[in-house]
């Protein structure tokens, strides 16, 4: 995915590798990867619990009348239900709830170098459920921090902190309906403060993803 007047760059630590991709109109286009993400969930409200329409394949892999519609808003601490697809040959329904959205301290962004002096990171702290009792082992799932109003953050960050954030991916035995696992996805910022995690994962959800908020 090239990302226009960013800059990209990776930094070792140990044996894990971190890249900070920020924002900079001065700079050279430059292209990143990050790894597959997993979706999260949405608790909706009865209104809205319907899959909505042109919600695509995403929604069909998902039970009907559980999924939360595209832009449905949670608070932090409730649980959401979204579809999940992972790689080519995962596909189920998951359920997210995001526990904390803690800020770290800009010392803890060392590990990526002088470019990320001034970046504050974010700790988004999550449980995942499998909701559809399918085969989701070792998935792994990103949700995105989001400034007040779901403004973008302007800085995309690859990897995690040893011990501030670490990303979990599904243990082997999250097959079966009800399992469960903790995660936490890092974010950052140079500007505002981030107050959202948003799932942005799929076509229904990419342009109007699901925030949880304070």
């Amino acid at each position: 995915m090239t990302h226009k007047g960013r800059i990209v760059f990776a930094v070792a630590l140990t044996t894990l590798g971190l890249g900070l991709t920020a924002c900079n109109d001065g700079e050279d286009s430059a292209t990143t990867q990050e790894s597959p993400s997993a979706s999260a969930p949405a608790t909706p409200d009865p209104s809205s619990e319907s899959p909505s329409t042109g919600a695509g394949d995403d929604a069909a892999a998902a039970p009907a009348g559980d999924v939360a519609a595209p832009g449905t808003e949670v608070k932090i601490g409730d649980r959401a239900v979204l579809p999940f697809t992972y790689g080519t040959d995962k596909k189920g329904t998951i359920a997210v709830t995001v526990t904390a959205i803690e800020k770290g301290a800009e010392a803890d962004m060392a590990a990526f170098g002088d470019k990320a002096k001034g970046m504050t990171p974010y700790y988004i702290r999550m449980k995942v459920e499998n909701v559809g009792g399918t085969d989701l082992s070792y998935a792994s799932l990103k949700l995105r921090g989001k400034l007040e109003g779901g403004g973008p953050t302007g800085v995309i960050l690859i990897g995690d902190l040893p011990d501030k954030c670490d990303s979990e991916s599904a243990p082997r035995d999250f097959t079966t309906k009800g399992a469960s696992f903790e995660t936490c996805s890092l974010s950052a910022t140079k500007t505002d403060p981030i107050a959202a995690a948003s799932f942005e994962e799929g076509d229904a959800y990419r342009d109007s993803p699901v925030l949880w908020t304070s």
